[in-house]
Protein backbone atom coordinates (compact mmCIF):
# COMPACT_ATOMS: atom_id res chain seq x y z
CA UNK A 1 0.00 0.00 0.00
CA UNK A 2 1.61 3.65 -1.00
CA UNK A 3 2.30 5.54 1.61
CA UNK A 4 0.85 9.27 2.18
CA UNK A 5 4.25 10.93 0.89
CA UNK A 6 4.28 8.07 -2.43
CA UNK A 7 0.72 9.50 -3.36
CA UNK A 8 1.30 13.02 -2.67
CA UNK A 9 4.21 12.70 -5.37
CA UNK A 10 1.86 10.78 -7.80
CA UNK A 11 -0.59 13.62 -7.59
CA UNK A 12 1.89 16.29 -7.60
CA UNK A 13 3.20 14.80 -11.02
CA UNK A 14 -0.61 14.75 -12.06
CA UNK A 15 -0.72 18.18 -11.53
CA UNK A 16 2.20 19.18 -13.35
CA UNK A 17 0.62 16.92 -16.40
CA UNK A 18 -2.66 18.90 -16.38
CA UNK A 19 -0.76 22.11 -16.31
CA UNK A 20 1.26 21.10 -19.25
CA UNK A 21 -1.80 21.05 -21.24
CA UNK A 22 -2.71 24.33 -20.65
CA UNK A 23 -5.29 23.70 -18.52
CA UNK A 24 -5.79 25.51 -14.97
CA UNK A 25 -6.01 22.68 -11.87
CA UNK A 26 -6.93 25.74 -9.79
CA UNK A 27 -9.36 28.17 -12.17
CA UNK A 28 -10.79 31.17 -10.95
CA UNK A 29 -14.48 30.61 -12.89
CA UNK A 30 -17.15 28.40 -11.81
CA UNK A 31 -20.50 27.67 -13.55
CA UNK A 32 -23.27 26.08 -11.82
CA UNK A 33 -26.87 25.70 -12.37
CA UNK A 34 -28.11 24.00 -9.42
CA UNK A 35 -27.37 22.67 -6.42
CA UNK A 36 -26.69 19.01 -6.38
CA UNK A 37 -29.71 19.37 -3.90
CA UNK A 38 -32.05 20.68 -6.70
CA UNK A 39 -30.95 18.39 -9.03
CA UNK A 40 -33.00 15.55 -6.82
CA UNK A 41 -35.50 17.47 -6.07
CA UNK A 42 -36.05 18.58 -9.73
CA UNK A 43 -35.26 15.46 -11.26
CA UNK A 44 -38.55 14.16 -12.42
CA UNK A 45 -38.99 17.34 -15.08
CA UNK A 46 -35.44 17.99 -15.66
CA UNK A 47 -34.69 14.24 -17.05
CA UNK A 48 -38.12 14.60 -18.70
CA UNK A 49 -37.13 17.78 -20.54
CA UNK A 50 -33.44 16.28 -21.02
CA UNK A 51 -32.42 19.67 -19.62
CA UNK A 52 -28.80 20.36 -19.69
CA UNK A 53 -27.54 21.12 -16.06
CA UNK A 54 -24.03 21.75 -14.53
CA UNK A 55 -23.43 21.07 -11.39
CA UNK A 56 -19.85 20.87 -9.34
CA UNK A 57 -18.58 19.71 -6.30
CA UNK A 58 -15.97 17.12 -4.50
CA UNK A 59 -15.16 13.07 -6.04
CA UNK A 60 -15.56 11.13 -3.20
CA UNK A 61 -15.94 7.55 -5.37
CA UNK A 62 -15.32 6.20 -8.77
CA UNK A 63 -16.14 3.00 -10.27
CA UNK A 64 -14.31 2.57 -13.50
CA UNK A 65 -16.28 -0.23 -15.85
CA UNK A 66 -14.34 -0.69 -19.28
CA UNK A 67 -15.62 2.24 -21.30
CA UNK A 68 -17.97 4.08 -18.63
CA UNK A 69 -17.05 5.21 -14.87
CA UNK A 70 -19.62 6.18 -12.65
CA UNK A 71 -18.55 8.17 -9.51
CA UNK A 72 -19.96 10.43 -6.92
CA UNK A 73 -19.60 13.85 -6.01
CA UNK A 74 -20.97 15.99 -3.21
CA UNK A 75 -21.45 19.51 -2.95
CA UNK A 76 -22.12 21.79 0.25
CA UNK A 77 -25.99 20.19 -0.27
CA UNK A 78 -26.15 16.70 -1.40
CA UNK A 79 -24.46 13.80 -3.25
CA UNK A 80 -25.26 12.47 -6.45
CA UNK A 81 -24.13 9.73 -8.97
CA UNK A 82 -22.09 10.83 -12.03
CA UNK A 83 -21.56 8.81 -15.54
CA UNK A 84 -18.86 9.10 -17.61
CA UNK A 85 -19.01 7.44 -20.87
CA UNK A 86 -16.26 7.58 -23.51
CA UNK A 87 -18.25 7.26 -26.54
CA UNK A 88 -19.73 10.67 -24.90
CA UNK A 89 -17.09 12.93 -23.86
CA UNK A 90 -14.69 11.40 -26.33
CA UNK A 91 -11.71 8.92 -25.77
CA UNK A 92 -9.17 11.58 -24.65
CA UNK A 93 -11.43 13.92 -22.47
CA UNK A 94 -12.22 10.15 -20.82
CA UNK A 95 -8.16 8.92 -20.49
CA UNK A 96 -7.51 12.15 -19.10
CA UNK A 97 -9.78 11.99 -16.60
CA UNK A 98 -8.94 8.39 -15.42
CA UNK A 99 -4.81 8.98 -15.79
CA UNK A 100 -5.39 12.37 -13.22
CA UNK A 101 -8.40 13.41 -12.10
CA UNK A 102 -8.28 11.49 -8.47
CA UNK A 103 -10.99 11.26 -5.22
CA UNK A 104 -11.00 14.34 -3.47
CA UNK A 105 -10.96 16.03 -6.80
CA UNK A 106 -13.36 19.11 -6.90
CA UNK A 107 -14.99 18.82 -10.79
CA UNK A 108 -17.54 20.92 -12.99
CA UNK A 109 -19.83 18.86 -14.90
CA UNK A 110 -22.20 19.67 -17.64
CA UNK A 111 -24.91 17.32 -18.81
CA UNK A 112 -28.46 15.71 -18.67
CA UNK A 113 -29.97 14.02 -15.57
CA UNK A 114 -31.05 10.08 -16.44
CA UNK A 115 -32.06 7.17 -14.00
CA UNK A 116 -29.75 3.62 -14.06
CA UNK A 117 -31.26 0.46 -14.32
CA UNK A 118 -30.93 0.10 -10.50
CA UNK A 119 -33.52 3.69 -10.08
CA UNK A 120 -30.42 5.81 -9.14
CA UNK A 121 -30.71 9.67 -10.01
CA UNK A 122 -27.64 10.26 -12.29
CA UNK A 123 -26.16 13.02 -14.63
CA UNK A 124 -24.27 11.93 -17.60
CA UNK A 125 -21.73 14.24 -18.38
CA UNK A 126 -21.31 15.35 -21.69
CA UNK A 127 -18.02 17.34 -20.58
CA UNK A 128 -16.14 18.09 -16.99
CA UNK A 129 -13.95 20.60 -15.85
CA UNK A 130 -11.21 20.89 -12.80
CA UNK A 131 -12.13 23.00 -10.19
CA UNK A 132 -9.39 21.76 -7.23
CA UNK A 133 -6.50 19.19 -7.72
CA UNK A 134 -6.45 17.66 -4.42
CA UNK A 135 -2.62 16.98 -3.41
CA UNK A 136 -3.72 14.85 -0.25
CA UNK A 137 -5.87 11.43 -0.35
CA UNK A 138 -8.81 11.32 1.66
CA UNK A 139 -8.46 8.39 4.41
CA UNK A 140 -10.16 5.42 3.30
CA UNK A 141 -11.16 5.07 6.72
CA UNK A 142 -11.50 8.23 9.09
CA UNK A 143 -9.37 7.28 12.19
CA UNK A 144 -10.45 10.58 14.23
CA UNK A 145 -13.79 8.65 14.63
CA UNK A 146 -11.60 6.68 17.23
CA UNK A 147 -9.08 9.39 17.87
CA UNK A 148 -11.09 11.97 19.42
CA UNK A 149 -8.13 14.58 19.10
CA UNK A 150 -7.20 14.06 15.65
CA UNK A 151 -10.97 15.01 14.98
CA UNK A 152 -10.45 18.03 16.79
CA UNK A 153 -7.24 19.09 15.27
CA UNK A 154 -8.44 18.25 11.29
CA UNK A 155 -12.24 18.93 11.88
CA UNK A 156 -12.33 19.58 7.60
CA UNK A 157 -11.94 15.82 7.73
CA UNK A 158 -14.22 15.26 10.43
CA UNK A 159 -16.83 17.70 8.67
CA UNK A 160 -16.15 15.54 5.62
CA UNK A 161 -16.66 11.83 7.21
CA UNK A 162 -19.21 12.43 10.35
CA UNK A 163 -22.54 13.73 9.03
CA UNK A 164 -23.50 14.13 12.71
CA UNK A 165 -20.68 16.45 13.66
CA UNK A 166 -21.70 18.77 10.56
CA UNK A 167 -25.37 18.50 11.88
CA UNK A 168 -24.37 19.86 15.09
CA UNK A 169 -22.79 22.86 13.67
CA UNK A 170 -26.08 23.29 11.53
CA UNK A 171 -27.97 23.64 14.34
CA UNK A 172 -25.34 25.88 16.62
CA UNK A 173 -25.80 28.14 13.04
CA UNK A 174 -29.82 27.57 13.59
CA UNK A 175 -29.62 28.33 17.81
CA UNK A 176 -28.41 31.81 17.00
CA UNK A 177 -30.30 33.22 14.22
CA UNK A 178 -33.17 31.95 16.51
CA UNK A 179 -31.38 33.82 19.65
CA UNK A 180 -31.11 36.86 17.35
CA UNK A 181 -34.45 36.57 16.52
CA UNK A 182 -36.00 36.44 19.91
CA UNK A 183 -33.91 39.57 21.59
CA UNK A 184 -34.42 41.68 18.27
CA UNK A 185 -38.37 40.86 19.02
CA UNK A 186 -38.08 41.44 21.97
CA UNK A 187 -36.35 45.34 21.76
CA UNK A 188 -33.04 44.44 21.90
CA UNK A 189 -30.63 46.15 20.25
CA UNK A 190 -27.35 43.83 19.36
CA UNK A 191 -24.02 46.07 19.92
CA UNK A 192 -20.70 45.42 19.48
CA UNK A 193 -18.03 46.76 22.41
CA UNK A 194 -14.43 46.20 22.75
CA UNK A 195 -12.34 43.33 22.43
CA UNK A 196 -8.96 44.54 23.29
CA UNK A 197 -9.29 46.26 26.83
CA UNK A 198 -7.11 48.06 28.53
CA UNK A 199 -8.86 47.09 31.99
CA UNK A 200 -10.22 43.53 32.20
CA UNK A 201 -13.68 43.15 34.01
CA UNK A 202 -16.82 41.62 34.48
CA UNK A 203 -15.90 38.51 35.14
CA UNK A 204 -13.76 36.77 37.92
CA UNK A 205 -11.04 35.05 35.34
CA UNK A 206 -7.38 35.12 34.64
CA UNK A 207 -7.05 37.52 31.43
CA UNK A 208 -5.12 36.76 28.66
CA UNK A 209 -2.40 39.74 27.85
CA UNK A 210 -0.90 41.34 24.89
CA UNK A 211 0.53 44.87 23.60
CA UNK A 212 -0.40 47.92 21.89
CA UNK A 213 2.36 49.13 19.67
CA UNK A 214 1.29 52.26 18.71
CA UNK A 215 0.15 53.07 22.87
CA UNK A 216 3.00 51.33 24.03
CA UNK A 217 0.58 50.16 26.38
CA UNK A 218 -0.49 46.49 27.92
CA UNK A 219 -3.71 44.86 26.76
CA UNK A 220 -5.91 42.95 27.40
CA UNK A 221 -8.67 40.68 25.68
CA UNK A 222 -11.67 40.75 27.23
CA UNK A 223 -13.66 38.40 29.84
CA UNK A 224 -16.34 39.41 29.19
CA UNK A 225 -18.74 42.61 27.52
CA UNK A 226 -20.18 43.38 30.27
CA UNK A 227 -18.81 46.42 31.72
CA UNK A 228 -18.96 48.52 28.08
CA UNK A 229 -22.57 46.84 27.97
CA UNK A 230 -23.45 48.54 31.03
CA UNK A 231 -21.56 51.32 29.76
CA UNK A 232 -24.48 51.84 27.07
CA UNK A 233 -27.52 51.33 29.48
CA UNK A 234 -25.80 54.86 30.97
CA UNK A 235 -26.00 55.98 27.97
CA UNK A 236 -29.69 55.93 27.29
CA UNK A 237 -30.10 52.69 26.00
CA UNK A 238 -32.74 50.06 27.43
CA UNK A 239 -32.06 46.97 26.11
CA UNK A 240 -28.57 45.62 24.44
CA UNK A 241 -26.70 42.82 23.72
CA UNK A 242 -24.00 41.09 22.43
CA UNK A 243 -22.90 37.74 20.95
CA UNK A 244 -19.08 37.22 20.49
CA UNK A 245 -15.87 35.85 21.57
CA UNK A 246 -14.47 36.08 25.13
CA UNK A 247 -11.11 34.67 26.61
CA UNK A 248 -10.19 33.35 29.69
CA UNK A 249 -6.75 32.13 30.42
CA UNK A 250 -7.49 29.21 32.60
CA UNK A 251 -8.56 25.60 32.67
CA UNK A 252 -9.65 23.36 29.43
CA UNK A 253 -11.77 20.85 30.12
CA UNK A 254 -15.02 19.28 29.01
CA UNK A 255 -17.06 22.43 30.04
CA UNK A 256 -14.32 24.88 29.63
CA UNK A 257 -12.43 26.49 26.55
CA UNK A 258 -10.25 29.29 26.42
CA UNK A 259 -12.10 31.18 24.07
CA UNK A 260 -15.78 30.72 23.93
CA UNK A 261 -18.90 32.38 22.56
CA UNK A 262 -21.02 34.17 25.25
CA UNK A 263 -24.25 35.89 24.75
CA UNK A 264 -25.32 38.58 27.42
CA UNK A 265 -28.09 41.53 27.07
CA UNK A 266 -28.72 44.08 29.72
CA UNK A 267 -32.19 44.84 30.49
CA UNK A 268 -33.20 49.01 32.02
CA UNK A 269 -36.09 48.93 34.41
CA UNK A 270 -36.22 45.87 35.21
CA UNK A 271 -34.62 42.76 38.37
CA UNK A 272 -33.89 39.41 38.54
CA UNK A 273 -37.10 38.69 38.92
CA UNK A 274 -38.26 39.60 35.76
CA UNK A 275 -35.14 38.65 34.07
CA UNK A 276 -35.91 34.71 35.20
CA UNK A 277 -39.36 34.64 33.46
CA UNK A 278 -37.88 36.03 30.19
CA UNK A 279 -35.12 33.45 30.65
CA UNK A 280 -38.04 30.90 30.44
CA UNK A 281 -39.49 32.29 27.49
CA UNK A 282 -36.33 32.60 26.04
CA UNK A 283 -34.53 29.29 25.54
CA UNK A 284 -37.85 27.29 25.61
CA UNK A 285 -38.24 29.38 22.30
CA UNK A 286 -35.44 28.72 21.16
CA UNK A 287 -35.77 24.97 21.70
CA UNK A 288 -39.48 25.11 20.07
CA UNK A 289 -37.84 26.61 16.87
CA UNK A 290 -34.83 24.54 16.51
CA UNK A 291 -36.26 21.29 17.81
CA UNK A 292 -40.12 21.68 17.97
CA UNK A 293 -40.33 20.58 21.00
CA UNK A 294 -39.09 21.46 24.53
CA UNK A 295 -37.65 18.18 25.92
CA UNK A 296 -34.42 16.63 24.64
CA UNK A 297 -32.02 13.86 26.01
CA UNK A 298 -28.85 14.38 27.38
CA UNK A 299 -26.55 11.62 27.60
CA UNK A 300 -29.39 9.00 27.76
CA UNK A 301 -31.57 11.03 30.24
CA UNK A 302 -34.27 13.02 29.33
CA UNK A 303 -34.35 17.18 30.22
CA UNK A 304 -37.70 18.40 30.18
CA UNK A 305 -37.92 22.74 29.41
CA UNK A 306 -41.77 22.84 30.57
CA UNK A 307 -41.95 25.72 33.04
CA UNK A 308 -42.31 27.21 35.59
CA UNK A 309 -38.62 25.83 36.49
CA UNK A 310 -37.93 25.76 39.99
CA UNK A 311 -35.89 28.01 42.33
CA UNK A 312 -34.13 27.42 44.81
CA UNK A 313 -31.72 28.95 47.55
CA UNK A 314 -28.33 28.83 46.77
CA UNK A 315 -27.52 28.48 51.10
CA UNK A 316 -30.48 25.44 51.22
CA UNK A 317 -29.00 23.57 48.17
CA UNK A 318 -25.68 23.55 50.22
CA UNK A 319 -27.39 22.48 53.46
CA UNK A 320 -29.72 19.71 51.21
CA UNK A 321 -26.72 18.14 49.46
CA UNK A 322 -23.80 18.80 51.09
CA UNK A 323 -24.39 19.42 55.19
CA UNK A 324 -23.14 23.16 54.92
CA UNK A 325 -25.09 25.96 57.22
CA UNK A 326 -23.29 28.48 55.37
CA UNK A 327 -24.83 31.23 57.39
CA UNK A 328 -24.15 29.98 61.10
CA UNK A 329 -20.30 29.04 59.83
CA UNK A 330 -17.41 30.86 60.21
CA UNK A 331 -15.06 31.35 57.17
CA UNK A 332 -12.64 29.17 59.35
CA UNK A 333 -15.50 26.31 60.17
CA UNK A 334 -16.29 26.34 56.56
CA UNK A 335 -12.89 25.92 55.47
CA UNK A 336 -12.69 23.05 57.97
CA UNK A 337 -15.97 21.52 56.60
CA UNK A 338 -14.32 21.83 53.16
CA UNK A 339 -11.27 20.00 54.14
CA UNK A 340 -13.55 17.22 55.65
CA UNK A 341 -15.38 16.63 52.19
CA UNK A 342 -12.15 16.70 50.04
CA UNK A 343 -12.53 20.10 48.69
CA UNK A 344 -9.38 21.59 48.04
CA UNK A 345 -9.40 25.64 48.68
CA UNK A 346 -6.98 28.09 47.92
CA UNK A 347 -5.10 30.11 50.84
CA UNK A 348 -6.91 33.08 51.72
CA UNK A 349 -9.77 32.34 49.87
CA UNK A 350 -12.67 34.59 50.93
CA UNK A 351 -15.64 32.68 52.86
CA UNK A 352 -18.18 33.04 49.85
CA UNK A 353 -15.47 31.10 47.52
CA UNK A 354 -14.96 28.17 49.91
CA UNK A 355 -18.75 28.18 49.62
CA UNK A 356 -18.15 28.22 45.72
CA UNK A 357 -15.67 24.83 45.87
CA UNK A 358 -17.93 22.86 47.81
CA UNK A 359 -20.99 23.50 45.69
CA UNK A 360 -19.50 22.70 43.02
CA UNK A 361 -18.13 19.35 44.31
CA UNK A 362 -20.82 18.13 46.09
CA UNK A 363 -24.01 20.03 44.38
CA UNK A 364 -23.97 21.35 41.22
CA UNK A 365 -23.68 17.93 39.79
CA UNK A 366 -27.02 16.44 41.40
CA UNK A 367 -29.22 18.99 39.65
CA UNK A 368 -30.89 17.41 36.47
CA UNK A 369 -34.06 19.55 35.38
CA UNK A 370 -33.33 23.26 35.01
CA UNK A 371 -33.30 25.19 38.01
CA UNK A 372 -32.67 29.04 39.22
CA UNK A 373 -30.40 28.42 41.89
CA UNK A 374 -30.89 31.89 43.29
CA UNK A 375 -29.52 34.51 46.28
CA UNK A 376 -25.87 33.62 45.98
CA UNK A 377 -23.94 34.89 49.28
CA UNK A 378 -22.73 38.34 49.64
CA UNK A 379 -19.60 39.18 47.64
CA UNK A 380 -19.45 36.58 45.02
CA UNK A 381 -20.87 38.35 42.57
CA UNK A 382 -19.44 41.54 42.95
CA UNK A 383 -21.30 43.51 40.13
CA UNK A 384 -24.77 42.16 41.57
CA UNK A 385 -27.05 44.11 43.59
CA UNK A 386 -27.91 43.25 47.61
CA UNK A 387 -31.07 41.05 47.81
CA UNK A 388 -33.58 43.93 49.28
CA UNK A 389 -34.02 43.35 53.12
CA UNK A 390 -31.18 40.75 53.61
CA UNK A 391 -27.29 42.29 52.49
CA UNK A 392 -26.37 38.94 53.36
CA UNK A 393 -27.43 37.69 50.06
CA UNK A 394 -27.25 39.04 46.52
CA UNK A 395 -30.19 39.00 43.52
CA UNK A 396 -28.85 36.79 41.50
CA UNK A 397 -29.57 33.31 39.48
CA UNK A 398 -27.41 31.13 38.18
CA UNK A 399 -29.74 28.55 35.61
CA UNK A 400 -28.33 24.55 36.12
CA UNK A 401 -29.15 21.29 34.11
CA UNK A 402 -28.36 18.05 32.95
CA UNK A 403 -25.66 17.07 35.82
CA UNK A 404 -24.03 20.36 36.63
CA UNK A 405 -24.28 22.51 33.47
CA UNK A 406 -24.18 25.91 34.80
CA UNK A 407 -25.93 27.77 31.79
CA UNK A 408 -26.87 30.96 32.79
CA UNK A 409 -25.56 33.65 34.93
CA UNK A 410 -27.89 36.90 35.95
CA UNK A 411 -28.90 39.06 38.15
CA UNK A 412 -29.97 42.75 39.43
CA UNK A 413 -27.17 45.20 38.40
CA UNK A 414 -25.10 47.05 40.95
CA UNK A 415 -25.80 50.54 40.06
CA UNK A 416 -24.54 52.43 42.97
CA UNK A 417 -21.52 53.77 42.31
CA UNK A 418 -20.37 54.05 45.87
CA UNK A 419 -21.33 50.71 46.36
CA UNK A 420 -19.47 49.53 43.48
CA UNK A 421 -16.47 51.55 44.42
CA UNK A 422 -16.81 49.45 47.84
CA UNK A 423 -16.37 45.95 46.47
CA UNK A 424 -13.66 46.87 43.84
CA UNK A 425 -11.87 48.14 46.60
CA UNK A 426 -12.57 44.66 48.46
CA UNK A 427 -11.90 42.80 44.77
CA UNK A 428 -8.73 44.92 44.91
CA UNK A 429 -7.34 43.53 47.97
CA UNK A 430 -7.75 39.70 47.22
CA UNK A 431 -6.22 40.39 43.95
CA UNK A 432 -3.23 42.06 46.15
CA UNK A 433 -2.89 39.13 48.19
CA UNK A 434 -2.80 36.59 45.53
CA UNK A 435 -6.46 35.46 43.98
CA UNK A 436 -5.72 36.03 40.88
CA UNK A 437 -9.54 35.56 39.08
CA UNK A 438 -10.78 38.94 41.24
CA UNK A 439 -11.89 41.59 39.71
CA UNK A 440 -9.81 44.59 39.67
CA UNK A 441 -10.94 48.33 40.10
CA UNK A 442 -12.48 50.48 37.41
CA UNK A 443 -12.54 53.59 37.51
CA UNK A 444 -13.85 54.92 34.13
CA UNK A 445 -16.92 52.09 35.19
CA UNK A 446 -17.51 53.82 38.34
CA UNK A 447 -17.62 57.24 37.21
CA UNK A 448 -19.97 55.88 34.18
CA UNK A 449 -22.28 54.93 37.40
CA UNK A 450 -21.88 58.27 39.31
CA UNK A 451 -23.65 60.03 35.87
CA UNK A 452 -26.54 57.39 37.14
CA UNK A 453 -27.55 54.20 35.94
CA UNK A 454 -31.42 53.22 35.83
CA UNK A 455 -32.31 49.96 37.65
CA UNK A 456 -30.99 47.02 35.08
CA UNK A 457 -31.27 42.96 34.95
CA UNK A 458 -28.07 41.67 33.55
CA UNK A 459 -28.18 37.78 31.41
CA UNK A 460 -24.95 35.90 30.92
CA UNK A 461 -24.81 32.66 28.54
CA UNK A 462 -22.01 30.27 26.95
CA UNK A 463 -23.53 29.56 23.82
CA UNK A 464 -20.93 26.82 23.17
CA UNK A 465 -22.85 25.36 26.24
CA UNK A 466 -26.49 25.73 25.11
CA UNK A 467 -25.60 24.18 22.01
CA UNK A 468 -23.50 21.21 23.78
CA UNK A 469 -27.19 20.45 26.28
CA UNK A 470 -29.45 20.34 22.71
CA UNK A 471 -26.97 18.22 20.54
CA UNK A 472 -26.11 15.54 23.30
CA UNK A 473 -22.68 16.69 23.12
CA UNK A 474 -20.80 15.29 26.42
CA UNK A 475 -17.52 18.54 25.61
CA UNK A 476 -17.79 21.64 24.53
CA UNK A 477 -15.07 20.54 21.72
CA UNK A 478 -18.08 18.67 19.83
CA UNK A 479 -19.93 22.09 19.16
CA UNK A 480 -16.68 24.55 18.32
CA UNK A 481 -15.01 24.05 15.35
CA UNK A 482 -11.95 24.45 15.99
CA UNK A 483 -10.97 24.25 19.81
CA UNK A 484 -7.85 25.21 21.76
CA UNK A 485 -6.14 22.64 21.44
CA UNK A 486 -1.90 21.40 22.88
CA UNK A 487 0.47 21.16 20.17
CA UNK A 488 1.35 17.63 19.35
Amino acid sequence: MASIEEIRKARLEKLQRIQKKGILAYPGEVKRTHSLSELLESFSSLSKAQKEVIGVGRIRTVREHGGSTFFNIEDGTASMQAYLKKDRVGETPYQFFLENIDIGDFVQLRGVLFSTKKGEKTIEVADYKILSKSLLPLPEKWHGLQDVEERYRKRYLDLLFNEQVKKNFVVRAKILQVIRSFLEKEGFIEMETPILQPLYGGAEAKPFTTHLNAFDMKMYLRIAPELYLKRLIVGGFEKVYEIGRVFRNEGVDRLHNPDFTMLEFYWAYADYKDNMKLTERFLTSVAKEVFGKTKFIYEGKEVNLKTPWSRVEYTELLRKHAGVDYDSLSKDALAKKASDLGVKVEKGAPKYQIADAIYKNHVRTKIWDPTFVIHHPAGSMPLAKPLDGDLTKLATFQLVMGGGWELVKGFSELNDPLAQRNVFQEQEKYYKEGMEEAQRMDEDFVEALEYGMPPTTGFGMGIDRLTALLTDSHSLREVILFPTMKPK
